[in-house]
């Protein structure tokens, strides 16, 4: 019987495929038995799905092969989805098997954090796989092909939950394609309306008042409606109420508020604090020396003491660091602890516009979106080289 150490990865996002990645090259032949499982046989760039979300890029370009990525020779590749994960007998329950591990990666990513907000889990759309994003494209269009219709003018009218990253992304890159929209349906565009909704007093974390201000103006003059510092209290069937009872009539609520642990992760009977599994030093799971936590659902915490945001460069870093632990834990070495290492920030707001703080320096409007452009192409080169930028990247 083989006593080689079977290490299981579950999830291909971010984390998940750069620690299978690096252990290809970390470990020796026959030192381990890798496998990684994952729903699909793709693996997605979550930072790009707003823009096949709205409709101004393909879905082609939000997906690699998973056979692309990793050698199959050295890693495994299951395609199947994860039902239950039980630590205390090392085995994970798939959908259509079972896989016992003696090393295991947790990099499933979170969940959209509703917050408790009665109907929203129910009844808006999320930006979270490519089926998601599939889902949101097609029913934007239906909106405006029923309104020819029977122009009932709640189909006009587009509600986007969050001004954070992912929803200031996603609203500029719709604000762009309605007007296109517009003239492919025989549209007034005077009738349709685009709402970004905020609870917080101040949209996009993470940037100063300057560069905030500067995106607020971009979406203000594509004609966005901000309503910042106002919560959404319910989400129904036909729209939202907000504030103070206002109730905006629409029939496309798009939510993008916020991330929380995997539901797997909290069934498991990991310790979640604040939504997530709060690692190690070296993103062990609490009790668990043979169990790695990364990605979305994994709270690290900054030299401050307060959690770093669930973000594709974070997970990018601990997938590294996760592989290079395992080698050192089967060879008996000393872990090497996790750092981030800040890179910087780059948030899209549509075709040629963007805001980005790079090594200390501030950047806004169309260098700025060239910066989003290189960070993309940054990450498809470290995945596939050179061949990967030139089939995914977008140059222009």
């Amino acid at each position: 019987m083989s006593n080689i150490p079977k290490i299981v990865i579950l999830g291909a996002g971010y984390g998940g495929i750069l620690t299978a990645q690096r252990l290809q090259k970390e470990l020796n032949y026959n030192e381990a038995d890798v496998t990684l499982v994952n729903r699909h046989d793709y693996h997605y760039i979550t930072t790009h799905l707003h823009m096949p979300a709205a409709g101004t890029d393909t879905i082609d370009h939000a997906r690699v092969p998973i056979s692309k990525l990793i050698d199959e020779f050295k890693i495994d590749l299951v395609k199947s989805a994860v039902k239950d994960i039980r630590p205390h007998e090392k085995k994970v329950i798939l959908e259509d098997g079972t896989l016992s591990y003696d090393i295991l990666v947790v990099s499933l990513g979170g969940e959209p954090e509703t917050f408790g907000i009665p109907g929203m889990k129910e009844h808006a759309m999320t930006i979270r796989s490519i089926n998601s994003v599939r889902l949101i494209r097609e029913h934007i269009e239906y909106q405006f092909a029923c309104y020819k219709n029977d122009n009932v003018a709640s189909r006009l009218r587009f509600v986007v939950g969050g001004a954070g990253f992912s929803g200031v992304e996603f609203v500029s890159e719709l604000a762009d394609r309605l007007p296109r929209l517009c003239k492919e349906f025989d549209v007034d565009p005077e009738k349709v309306e685009l709402y970004n909704v905020e609870a917080a007093p101040t949209p996009l974390p993470g940037f100063d008042k300057e560069l905030v201000e500067y995106a607020m103006d971009v979406l203000k003059n594509k004609g966005i409606i901000l309503r910042i510092g106002v919560p959404i209290k319910e989400c129904f069937a036909g729209g939202v109420i907000i504030g103070d009872g206002e109730r905006i009539e629409a029939s496309t609520v798009v939510w993008t508020g916020g991330i929380r642990c995997n539901k797997l992760i909290e069934n498991a009977g990991f310790e979640v604090t604040r939504g997530r599994v709060k690692v190690d030093e070296y993103l062990r799971a609490p009790g668990y020396d043979h169990i790695y936590i990364i990605g979305d659902s994994s709270l690290v915490l900054n030299k401050d003491g307060r959690p770093y945001p669930p973000t594709a460069q974070i997970a990018m870093q601990q997938g590294v660091n996760c592989a290079k632990n395992i080698a050192l834990s089967i060879r008996g070495k000393q872990l090497s602890k996790f750092t981030f290492s800040h890179k910087g920030t780059v948030a899209s707001l549509g075709k040629g516009e963007a805001i980005a703080i790079v090594n200390g320096k501030k950047w806004k409007g169309w260098k700025a979106a060239q910066l989003k452009k290189a960070v993309d192409i940054r990450y498809l080169y470290v995945i596939g080289g050179i061949p990967l930028v030139l089939q995914k990247g977008r140059f222009f």
